[in-house]
């Protein structure tokens, strides 16, 4: 099979991801599962041969220099955002492809909160899970949101750009690291000095990415970002932690004056077929505020447990909402959930509403 015929396939069958590894078939990723494509396996010439198709000059030389390369590529109806690498030296491929079309926050089934997100002016907005669970998608909904119906200068920095905006009521800029800027760390300097309403950070990957969104946060600005942890809790420690002990009061300080929201992200397999999000939703009430200045971060969970009200909820109480919506099944509710015990609690008590 060609490359075109490759990533065609990938993206007649709605796939999240193509891997082309030498001694293995190529491969495609349908919800969670992958999936060869033919019984022979790629030779190292095969996919140096695919490689050749869509590397331009610059980023061969860049990959054979570092062994490791991202950027996106646009083929037909689909984009992808690609990392090449070497493992056992031979080159390999992962695409992951992203449709051309900003999907909507109610098409998404995202929690409605993510809709008063979109309205807000600054602060700073986490969205955590995994890799391959959809936090770039859930940002992107959300910045659509505002592009659509509240308008300003949204900047963006990736690593590659994933999602392209189209014009509407807002002005975007997305600059993508490699191409458009040289450094994560010189595009977040020069952020401010660009006039942005809305900042979109790819990933907080390091202590000076972290400073940077802080700063950005705390001037007035709405930040959005992604990290890769596992709770609202475990965001907290992880952004305090990679300070040094003598920054880390005024940290947490910074955190609490400006953090909005933090949405921990799981796409859970659906009944019938795809997947959906299961999220858990901390919101920046003054107990959440108090909790995070007086570093109490193992408070979080209680404070989300007691305040559905409020419009936050735990990662239990979404998977029980979506099973008992008929979304997902009993069992994958339990396979997902923080505690069993306290999912069959929220599902025996019968107070799971509809998201």
């Amino acid at each position: 099979m060609t490359i075109q015929s490759l990533l065609q396939t990938t993206i007649d069958r709605n796939a999240s991801d193509l891997h082309l590894i030498s001694g293995y078939p190529s491969t495609i990723r349908i919800d969670g599962n992958l999936l060869p494509l033919q019984p022979e396996p790629l030779s190292d010439t095969d996919i140096a041969q695919m490689l050749s198709v869509f590397l331009t000059p610059d980023q061969k030389k860049i990959f054979e220099q570092n062994h490791e390369l991202d950027f996106g590529y646009t083929f037909g109806k689909g984009r992808f955002r690609i990392n090449t690498y070497y493992q056992k030296g031979a080159p390999a491929v992962a695409f992951r492809l992203i449709p051309l079309s900003v999907r909507k926050i109610d098409e998404l089934n995202l929690h409605p909160a993510c809709h008063d997100l979109a309205a807000l002016k600054q602060g700073f907005v986490l969205v955590t899970g995994p890799t391959g669970h959809g936090k770039s998608t859930t940002i992107a909904a959300i910045i659509e949101e505002i592009n659509e119906n509240f308008g300003g200068h949204i900047l963006t920095v990736e690593d590659p750009i994933e999602y392209i905006f189209s014009p509407a009521k807002a002005i975007v800029s997305q600059r993508e690291v490699g191409g458009d800027t040289h450094s994560w760390n010189n595009a977040l300097r020069a952020a401010l000095r660009e006039d942005p309403n809305v900042v979109f950070i790819g990933e907080m990957r390091d202590f000076e990415t972290i400073e940077a969104a802080l700063t950005i946060a705390e001037t007035g600005h709405l930040v959005f970002a992604t990290l890769h942890t596992n709770s609202a809790a475990q965001s907290i420690d992880r952004v305090v932690s990679v300070f040094p002990e003598a920054q880390q009061a005024q940290v947490r300080l910074q955190l609490s004056n400006t953090l909005e929201a933090i949405i921990s992200q799981r796409l859970v397999p659906m009944v019938s077929s795809g997947r959906v999000p299961a999220m858990e939703v901390l919101l920046g009430s003054s107990a959440v505020r108090s909790v995070i200045r007086e570093g109490k971060t193992h408070l979080l969970d209680n404070i989300i447990q007691t305040s559905m009200d409020a419009g936050m909820c735990t990662m239990d109480m979404s998977l029980a909402r979506l099973a008992a919506a008929g979304k997902i099944s009993y069992e994958t509710a339990l396979a997902y959930a923080n505690s069993p015990e306290d999912l069959n609690g929220i599902i025996k008590s019968k107070s799971v509403t509809g998201l």
